[in-house]
């Protein structure tokens, strides 16, 4: 049975997700405007209800982690079957957030295994569990891993075996903008666009290939150099870069689990109680 502690931390996971698909406007992502013109070509409903299949297995993942007490091979081995079993479950439930889960696992997984611990510390042990091989998983290599090998991208796995840096710089993005007086929307676009201007995205290598990645790379920093999406510049270099993505039907799904990843971090309270990221009165700007 899970632990009222492996629910909390399974619901304040989910709620990162659905409050990362609420976030608008995301640069070639989906999220509340019309998406059948986008290049995702996914419904935002259906993206939103199928996050909540996701719970039960975080509890499983939080639960295992708790039981298991320490990153070993036998925690990652338990929470790869659990991985595939949700797997099955989201897709039934419309599919999608395969990254997230990847992700959110992980760091659920972590934070049960040390309750109040910083961010820092939930990432390192979020990498020790990351370290060690899936020694179950389907032999036939998924697109991203196929990629990643191509090109040398470091990939979400390499993400997670690096102690998710890119996690880290975008949680302290987040609290910088909101201490220079940035909406909630606002630091969390921040936050995506740090992801951005750095992360070796693999779904942007497979359709923009490499120089299409780092124009992409690009022009996030340049919306954060702008001064970030509070200012009137960076809005307007953010509607550049949105329309830029739309029109090449390009979209940087990697960058979006590492922001959910980054709310759910914020949303853990310091002595390992569970407290709700803050939730704006608006979370959608105008372009």
């Amino acid at each position: 049975m899970n632990s009222p502690e492996d629910e909390a931390l399974a619901h304040t996971a989910v709620d990162a997700l659905v409050g990362q698909l609420a976030l608008a406007p995301k640069p070639g992502l989906p999220d509340p405007r019309d998406l059948t013109a986008r290049a995702t070509r996914r419904d935002h409903r259906a993206l939103r209800w199928s996050a909540g299949a996701l719970l039960p297995g975080l509890m499983a993942m939080a639960a295992a982690a708790r039981r298991t007490g320490e990153p070993s091979a036998r925690l990652r081995a338990e929470l790869a079957a659990i991985g595939r079993s949700t797997e099955h479950t989201v897709g039934l439930a419309g599919g999608g957030h395969r990254g997230a889960l990847w992700t959110l696992g992980l760091l659920v997984a972590a934070a049960a295994l040390k309750p109040g611990a910083d961010p820092s510390e939930t990432t390192t042990l979020a990498k020790h569990i990351a370290a060690h091989p899936d020694r179950r998983a389907p032999r036939r290599p998924s697109r991203g891993s196929t990629v990643s090998v191509r090109y040398g991208a470091a990939g979400a796995r390499g993400e997670a075996r690096a102690g998710f840096p890119h996690v880290r710089r975008a949680l302290n993005t987040l609290t910088a903008a909101r201490t220079q007086g940035a909406t909630e929307a606002q630091a969390r676009l921040d936050a995506l666009l740090t992801v951005m201007s750095t992360l070796q995205d693999t779904e942007l290598l497979y359709t923009a290939g490499p120089m299409g990645l780092r124009d992409v790379q690009a022009r996030a920093r340049g919306v954060l150099e702008a001064g970030g999406t509070a200012t009137e510049q960076g809005a307007l270099t953010l509607r550049a870069l949105d329309t830029y993505l739309v029109s090449r039907a390009w979209s940087p799904r990697g960058s979006a689990p590492l922001l959910a990843g980054t709310l759910f971090l914020n949303a853990l309270g310091a002595q390992g109680t569970v407290r709700p990221a803050p939730t704006p009165p608006q979370t959608q700007l105008s372009l």
